[in-house]
């Protein structure tokens, strides 16, 4: 049924949109080749290439090579096709941290041109604010909107509502359960109040939280969401000490051995302890499937859980609260050497991940054909449809997607495929609220990015599993990002990362 839907959407959607240039085909006979990650034809990214290449082939009359590469070595053979100049490719799906070197070695052309012209697929400029950042470099758009990463709580609010384990709750920590956490310290107590209690009523016990913690399993992506709130000091604009995570922008050294990530790690090494031993070892679908059979309370992670969650099969559907990452009260404050004290909790939206999308390469003949048929995926149907499917890993994070009053669907519409109407009100609204926040975790788009979260990974996972103490891994980490910096020049990286988190000297 679910098929016969989306189908039923794709037929109607492409007529509508190529009215009478169905006829005439306007680009027929050219050819164009896309790079992706090696997923597949039912899984992230690739599968919606897939999914959609038929319909835009007969609309356009163009056919469509798609170039399945593996992650690890994608961004490297794009380089390698243009310095050769083979040329093979015309445009590329890129995670949004390769922006740095894209940019700087003159990979990529920006796409303004093309985005009022009639003859292309409209959509519409609705990102929300966090997510705008990563399409543009400074005041030109580079990117066309596909998938939207970040990171938020997923809970099990049937079982946080229960009266029965509210009052049990207040019993043992004296004070009222929150649904969901507003601080961080909370989301430690109630993880912990639930581990190893048998709350689902399957007779053996289950968890606090699950969390992929695996070296190579995204793990410091979990650090990153987590700690923001403890590291990222608010403020109006990006300075040296407000709105910055992983360097300082005067001199290019690390903050990530700085007292608020020290504390992040410690408390992180603490949440860890509320789920299984096992979760030290596993990658994301390990801990989305603890989450999605019913075994643990908690897992903060991207918009791909909450799709997930509807699939049949699932033992959440209907009974998921979701929100953005809990805050802190206190805050490191680099200017002050100290950790400051707020009223309210320091609550930071993230960007956290890849945030997939395409882009036009320089080298491509038919620029024109790539924006197209780019453009034609960040339609508002096929957005859509991607927004509310699991299987894809398109995450929302535009106007378009989300519910109302917070986008333009209503819940019946994601009922339609599949989803639980409230479950779709409460995805709509913490998606919402984490790009839409005022302070956002700043995003790492510079040259090596990956080199430097593969460091902090491994550090991680040191830290993780007791073989070093945060500070001693944090201090490693640092040791390890400046010789990165050393190597791929400190004086260049620090002219990128200005450009990339808009800060002025």
């Amino acid at each position: 049924m679910r098929r016969f839907v989306i189908y039923s959407i794709c037929i109607i959607f492409v007529f509508a949109l190529i009215g009478t240039a169905l006829a005439q085909r306007p680009f027929e006979g050219k050819k164009i080749a896309v790079t992706c990650n090696a997923s597949g034809r039912k899984a992230g990214v690739s599968g919606d290439l897939y999914e959609w290449r038929e319909e835009w082939e007969k609309m356009t009359g163009a056919k469509l090579d798609i170039v399945e590469i593996p992650m690890p070595a994608h961004l490297e053979k794009i380089i390698i096709d243009g310095m050769t100049g083979a040329y093979n490719y015309d445009g590329y799906f890129i995670g949004a941290w390769w922006y740095g070197r894209l940019i700087a070695e003159d990979f990529i052309i920006p796409t303004d041109k093309w985005y009022d012209d009639p003859k292309m697929p409209k959509w519409p400029k609705d990102l929300m604010r966090g997510q705008e950042m990563l399409y543009k470099w400074g005041e030109k758009w580079y990117g066309i909107p596909f998938d939207h990463d970040g990171q938020v709580l997923y809970y099990r609010k049937d079982i946080l509502n229960d009266k029965k384990w509210q009052a049990a709750f207040k019993k043992e920590y004296g004070y009222d359960m929150p649904v969901p956490p507003k601080t961080l310290d909370q989301l430690y107590d109630i993880s912990k109040f639930f581990d190893g209690k048998d709350w689902n009523g399957d007779g053996k016990p289950d968890s606090g939280i699950a969390m992929h913690l695996k070296v190579g399993g995204q793990g410091m992506f979990h650090f990153m969401s987590y700690s923001a709130p403890i590291c990222v000091l608010p403020g109006p604009k990006v300075d040296r000490y407000h709105n910055v995570y992983d360097f300082d922008p005067e001199t290019m050294e690390p903050l990530v051995n700085d007292p608020g990530h020290v504390r992040a790690l410690e408390m992180l090494y603490k949440l860890a302890r509320t789920g299984p031993a096992a979760q030290f070892g596993w990658a994301l679908r390990e801990a989305w499937t603890h989450f999605l059979t019913g075994k643990a309370i908690f897992c903060f992670t991207w918009g791909d859980l909450g799709a997930l969650a509807q699939e049949p099969g699932s033992g959440v559907q209907g009974k998921l609260g979701i929100s953005i990452m809990p805050g802190s009260y206190e805050v490191w404050d680099g200017s002050k050497k100290k950790f400051v004290e707020f009223k309210e909790p320091n609550e930071v939206g993230n960007v956290t991940g890849g945030s997939w999308h395409g882009v036009i390469s320089k080298f491509t003949k038919n620029p024109d054909v790539v924006y197209h048929f780019m453009a034609f995926h960040a339609t508002k149907k096929v957005s859509q449809w991607a927004a509310a499917t699991g299987w894809d890993a398109r995450d929302p994070g535009r106007k378009c997607q989300f519910v109302k009053p917070w986008g333009d669907m209503v819940a019946s519409d994601y009922v339609k495929l599949g989803w639980n109407a409230e479950d779709a009100i409460e995805y709509s609204k913490a998606y919402y609220d984490n790009f839409n926040r005022k302070t956002i975790l700043p995003y790492l788009r510079i040259r090596g990015a990956l080199e430097y979260w593969v460091a902090l990974d491994r550090n991680l996972s040191e830290a993780m599993i007791g073989r070093m103490t945060p500070k001693e891994a944090l201090d490693r980490c640092a040791k390890d990002w400046n010789a990165i910096t050393d190597r791929l020049g400190r004086k260049e990286q620090l002219k990128l990362y200005r450009e990339a988190i808009g800060y002025t000297p």
